[in-house]
């Protein structure tokens, strides 16, 4: 079933939701020149964990209004009438959840269809009528094929068809969206060799960070309760424990080094909890809020990036790695190509393949907080990024293609009216 363009024949809720507290603030952007309405589609809950487009939306949203749209919530009834729901989030940020009744979570063209009428419904209400299309999943090219954006902009951030449960029409879809794109970013450079052979404009912006909220671990500060009872030394990680976290590995090292404590921090998502290592050095501590990390890593005496080696893991750029040194913690990790480069061709990351180099590494990075020349060369490279200028360098190409767009049309228009 094709998408068709609104009718106006329903009238949809609409359901505003009170501000909440945000999770985290982006630092004052510097102000750009503006830029239209940014109308984000993304495949991960806002309020889930703090990652790259949180950290990218709200330095957009200082600058102008931000649209950013989840994936639809089926209730388990048909009793509700589609509508949608908003939430505001930092700097005016609105997050729309487009609420569906049962019957449409098994007709996926109706459901697509469903949303694009409420999306459109509200982004007339609104008066978004010229705006940036910004794309995390391809698969929302069905509830928006028919809007019509200044600029399609797809941050591809990750290979979401190599992750456990990617929908299978997800390939094609991402080259429908290449074929609407304008432009390409992606989340680090080997994702970006495999990109930038689909699309003629595409650019690498690898994981970036938020110096100064990850460099309060370097000062006092309090030790969180559910932590402050674990033993030293601690090994910590923390992110989305999922199918690209090595459990094996985590119960090997656990296994062969009982003096150490492993503090795990994250929600598990995909695997059943029941799978991972139950050894008693091994600390499973949940989810915690983007701004309790550096209290947590301040407590660490080394951090981890324990990923397996597999088809989910191959393109990712990890947004903990320079997280982890910002808080200054010394880092070991398995060897994830754009960990490798270039924080282990650096020397700034230990890099190690099985269970008896991991070990090896962390008994060296135990001491590396002693070594001075390795500080200092850790915050040399630093200070060469930040998500401030990951997004200066994003909007610069932006206005460039804008300005194209907007210069190449009265051309166009003048060769029409010349060759007639």
């Amino acid at each position: 079933m094709p998408l068709t363009p609104p009718v106006g024949s329903k009238d949809y809720a609409f359901d505003p939701e009170p501000a909440t507290t945000s999770v985290s603030d982006a630092s004052a952007v510097p102000l750009r020149s503006a830029l239209p309405d940014l109308v984000c589609f993304a495949h991960l809950h806002w309020d889930f964990v703090w990652q790259r487009p949180q950290h990218l939306m709200s330095r957009f949203a200082q600058q102008g209004r931000v649209f950013y749209v989840e994936e639809a919530f089926f209730h388990n009834d048909d009793l509700i009438e589609p509508h949608i729901e908003v939430k505001e989030r930092q700097h005016g940020l609105k997050v729309l959840v487009v609420h569906l009744p049962a019957r449409l979570r098994t007709d996926e063209a109706a459901a697509e269809q469903v949303q694009f009428e409420v999306l459109s419904r509200y982004f007339d209400e609104q008066g978004v009528d010229n705006f940036i299309g910004w794309y995390y999943t391809p698969m929302a090219l069905g509830k928006s094929r028919f809007f019509q954006p200044s600029l399609t902009v797809y941050d591809c951030m990750d290979e979401l068809a190599a992750f456990k449960f990617a929908p299978p029409a997800l390939r094609e879809r991402e080259q429908e969206l290449f074929a609407k794109a304008d432009l390409v970013f992606t989340g680090g450079h080997t994702l970006y060799e495999a990109k930038r052979q689909q699309h003629p404009d595409a650019h690498p912006f690898p994981s970036s960070i938020d110096k100064d909220h990850f460099g309060q671990a370097r000062g006092e500060m309090t030790e969180p309760a559910d932590q402050a009872g674990i033993a030293s030394p601690r090994v910590g990680f923390f992110g989305v424990v999922d199918e690209r976290l090595d459990i094996e590995l985590l119960g090997q090292l656990a296994d062969a080094h009982p003096e150490w404590q492993f503090v795990i921090i994250g929600p598990v998502v995909k695997i059943d909890p029941a799978t991972l290592p139950s050894h008693p050095n091994i600390h499973y501590l949940g989810g915690k809020d983007y701004q309790e990390l550096p209290a947590y890593l301040r407590g660490w005496d080394v951090a981890t990036l324990l990923f397996a080696d597999n088809e989910s893991t191959k393109f990712i750029s990890p947004t903990k790695t320079p997280e982890y040194l910002a808080a200054g913690r010394p880092v070991v990790s398995t060897p994830i190509r754009d960990v490798v480069r270039p924080y282990g061709e650096l020397n700034l990351v230990q890099i190690a393949a099985t269970a008896d180099e991991f070990g090896q590494a962390i008994d060296k990075a135990l001491t590396q907080t002693r070594d001075a020349d390795w500080q200092r060369r850790t915050d040399e490279y630093l200070a060469t990024i930040s998500w401030d200028l990951t997004w200066e360098q994003m909007v610069d190409l932006m206005q460039s293609r804008l300005q194209a767009k907007t210069t190449a049309a009265p051309g166009a228009a003048a060769s029409t009216v010349s060759v007639s």
